[in-house]
C-alpha cells in the first residue's frame, strides 16, 4: 500500500500522531534517503503499521480487517492460486453465508488486481484492507508450517539408508533430492522468521534445528538422525567445503535468492561428540543501510556521534559484547561517509556487510593477514577512513592510534562492558594516556533489546512494589530525577524516537507525569500473529556515547578509573545505556524486563 505523502501528513496530523516540526524532519529524511514518508513514519515510531492502515481504510471508506492467518481455512485460502495471491498481495480469508467471498488486500486501489480477481471469482467479492505484514503472514499459510513441510520431505523413502556416511552418493545431494529440499526449506523458513542464525545440531537420536530470532534461540524442528550426514554434506557442497573432512572445523559462504532479496549465508562447521554441528549466519545483502536514527540514536548521543564522525581525523570506538550490534552501527556510519571522493578501507573478521565502493579485507591468519598486519598494509593504500573490525592486542591498538594521529579517521571495536571502561582498556594495551586523550573523539557503548510488538503490547499501571523496584534499579527515587527523565523523554519524542501512547491520547501527552510513572509497557503473555506469539518483534539499540571533553582528557592523562570517567561523563550530560533503555521502555519501544536482561552485568 503506497499512500501519498500529502495524505500521510493529513492522517498523522488528524490523528494527533505528529507535529509540524516532526513532519518537517520526516520530509528532510525522505529527501535524503529516498524512502516513502509512510515507511519513515512507521520506522521512526510515530505510528504503527496497523494504525496507519486503519486510518487509511477510514479515509477511503474500505473496511479494515485484522486477519488471523492461522484460522483461515485451507480450502478457502486456496480458492485463489498461490501464484496469483502473491502477485497481487491478496488473501481470500472467508466466505460468508450468502456466498460472498471476503478478500483482504494491501492496496484496494489496484484496479488491475481487482479486475482480474472479479474475472477469476465473479462479482460476489468484498474487498477489505489489511496490513502488509498480516497479508504476508496469511500468504505463508499456503506453505503450511515448517514441521509439516519437512515431514513430507524427510519421510521420503529415498532417505531410509543415508545414516551410513559411506552410502551418501550424488543422488542424495542432487538439486532436486529430498535432502536439497530440506536444506532449502530450513533456510527459507529461517528468512521468513527473520532469523539471524540457523543452528543444526546433532544429538544421540535426532537432529535439532534452532533459529536465533531477535537474539534469542528457539527450537524450530527435530529431524531424524538418519538425515544428519547427508544434510551436512549438502550444506558443505553449497559452501564449497570439503565433504570428506569431518574432524576439523571449516568455514565457507554461499548466496541464495528468496523473493526479490539476495541473502549471503556464512557457514561454520564444528565436530562435536554426536557428529558435525553447522551454524549458518544469514545476511541480507539487498538491505539498505539503516540510519543512526533508525538504529535508536537520538538527542545528545546522536549529536556527539555525528560530530565525531565528521572530524577530519581521530578515533571513534564502539564497544559491547558479541551480538550487541557493533558491526551494524559501523556499517551505518561508513555508509553515511561513503562518497566517491573518500577512500574507505577496512580489515574485518569476517566481512559481514558489503559496502559498495569500500575496500574490505578479510582477516586470514594462515596467510599472516592479522588485524595488525592488515592495518599496516592499509596505511600504505592512501586511505581517508579506516575501520578495524576489532582491537585485540597492543600492536593493533598502537597502529590504530598512530593512524588517527597522522590524519586518518579510524573506527574500531573493543569488547568492554561500557563506554568508560574502553579508555582504561587502551591503557592496559600499553597506549600512552596522552595519545588516547588526543586521538579518541568518542566512545559508543551499546546493547540490543527486543522491540515490543506494537500490535499486542500492553500498558499497565505499576503497583507499589514494581515502582519501588524500578526506582531502585534506575535511581529515580526522587522527583527531581524523574523530572530529568521526563525531560529526556520529551527530547526523545522530538528526536523521532517513537511514542507509546494509546490511540485516545496525543503524542504530547506522555505516558508519565513530571515526577511519577503512570504506566509501563509489557509484552502480551501470548503475543499475536504479527509477532508469532512472542510479544516482541525486531530489535532496537540502547546506547551511551562518551564524548572527549577537556575534563575527560585530564582524567585519562591522570590514569583515572573507569568509574571516575563515567561519573564525569554523566555530569556533562551523557545518557547511560540503562537510562536510554529506561526512556525507550517508558515510550513503549521495549520493556523493563528487556533492559534488565541485557544490562544486568553492568
Amino acid at each position: 500500500m503506497r499512500i501519498s505523502d500529502s495524505l500521510v501528513e493529513k492522517l498523522l496530523i488528524d490523528a494527533g500522531k505528529a507535529k509540524a516540526d516532526q513532519l518537517k524532519s520526516l520530509r528532510e529524511q525522505e529527501s535524503a534517503e529516498k524512502r516513502p514518508l509512510q515507511d519513515l513514519a512507521i520506522s521512526n515510531g510515530l505510528i504503527s503499521e496497523k494504525e496507519i492502515t486503519k486510518l487509511y481504510a477510514e479515509e477511503v471508506d474500505v473496511p479494515f480487517v485484522e486477519l488471523q492467518p492461522k484460522e483461515i481455512k485451507r480450502e478457502v485460502l486456496r480458492l485463489i492460486p498461490e501464484r496469483i495471491a502473491r502477485q497481487y498481495a491478496v488473501v481470500l480469508f472467508d466466505v460468508d453465508k450468502d456466498g460472498m467471498k471476503l478478500l483482504a488486500m494491501e492496496d484496494p486501489d489496484d484496479i488491475q488486481a481487482t479486475s482480474f480477481l472479479k474475472k477469476q471469482l465473479g462479482d460476489d467479492i468484498k474487498i477489505h484492507i489489511a496490513t502488509r505484514s498480516q497479508i504476508q503472514a496469511a500468504l505463508d499459510q499456503y506453505r503450511g508450517n515448517i514441521g509439516s513441510e519437512l515431514t513430507k520431505v524427510v519421510s521420503d523413502e529415498d532417505l531410509e539408508d543415508v545414516s551410513d556416511e559411506e552410502e551418501i552418493d550424488e543422488d542424495d545431494l542432487a538439486e532436486d533430492s529430498p535432502i536439497a529440499q530440506t536444506v532449502n526449506l530450513l533456510i527459507e523458513y529461517a528468512i521468513r522468521s527473520n532469523a539471524s542464525d540457523v543452528h543444526i545440531e546433532p544429538r544421540d537420536n535426532h537432529v535439532v534445528v534452532r533459529y536465533r530470532v531477535d537474539g534469542v534461540l528457539r527450537e524450530a524442528n527435530k529431524l531424524p538422525k538418519r538425515v544428519q550426514n547427508a544434510l551436512v554434506s549438502r550444506i558443505k557442497i553449497l559452501a564449497n567445503l570439503k565433504i570428506d573432512e569431518r574432524r576439523a572445523p571449516q568455514d565457507g559462504r554461499f548466496k541464495i535468492q528468496v523473493g526479490a532479496d539476495m541473502f549471503a549465508l556464512r557457514v561454520s562447521t564444528l565436530p562435536i561428540a554426536e557428529g558435525e554441528k553447522v551454524v549458518m549466519r544469514i545476511l541480507n545483502e539487498s538491505g539498505k543501510p539503516i540510519t543512526l536514527e533508525e538504529l535508536g540514536y537520538w538527542g545528545p548521543s546522536l549529536d556527539l556521534i555525528n560530530n565525531a564522525i565528521t572530524q577530519p581525523h581521530g578515533m571513534v570506538l564502539v564497544t559491547g559484547p558479541t551480538g550487541s550490534g557493533k558491526s551494524t552501527s559501523l556499517f551505518s556510519v561508513l555508509s553515511f561517509l561513503n562518497k566517491p571522493s573518500v577512500n574507505i578501507s577496512t580489515i574485518e573478521d569476517p566481512v559481514e556487510y558489503k559496502i559498495p565502493g569500500a575496500n574490505q579485507t578479510q582477516v586470514n591468519p594462515k596467510a599472516n593477514m592479522t588485524f595488525a598486519a592488515g592495518l599496516r598494509a592499509l596505511l600504505r593504500q592512501d586511505p581517508n577512513i579506516i575501520m578495524v573490525g576489532e582491537i585485540r592486542d597492543s600492536e593493533t591498538a598502537g597502529l590504530g592510534v598512530q593512524a588517527a594521529l597522522t590524519g586518518h579517521l579510524v573506527f574500531a571495536t573493543l569488547h568492554t562492558n561500557n563506554a568508560a571502561t574502553c579508555l582504561p582498556r587502551l591503557l592496559d594495551m600499553n597506549i600512552e594516556p596522552f595519545l588516547i586523550a588526543s586521538t579518541v573523539r568518542a566512545v559508543v557503548g551499546q546493547r540490543l533489546v527486543r522491540r515490543l510488538c506494537t500490535d499486542c503490547r500492553e500498558a499497565v499501571k505499576p503497583d507499589s512494589n514494581e515502582l519501588k523496584k524500578i526506582h531502585e534499579i534506575f535511581g529515580t527515587d526522587d522527583s527531581d530525577k524523574m523530572k530529568h527523565v521526563h525531560q529526556l523523554e520529551k527530547l526523545a519524542q522530538e528526536g523521532g524516537v517513537g511514542t507509546a501512547t494509546d490511540k485516545n491520547k496525543k503524542d504530547d501527552n506522555l505516558s508519565t507525569s513530571e515526577s511519577s510513572i503512570k504506566q509501563i509497557w509489557k509484552a502480551h503473555d501470548n503475543g499475536c500473529d504479527s509477532c508469532g506469539g512472542i510479544g516482541y518483534k525486531g530489535r532496537i539499540g540502547i546506547y551511551e556515547v562518551l564524548g572527549n571533553s577537556n575534563a575527560i582528557e585530564k582524567l585519562i592523562v591522570a590514569n583515572s578509573t573507569s568509574d571516575e570517567i563515567q561519573e564525569q561523563a554523566i555530569k556533562e550530560g551523557m545518557i547511560t545505556m540503562q537510562t536510554d533503555g529506561f526512556i525507550k521502555a517508558l515510550r513503549g519501544q521495549t520493556s523493563i524486563e528487556e533492559i534488565l536482561r541485557v544490562t544486568a552485568e553492568d
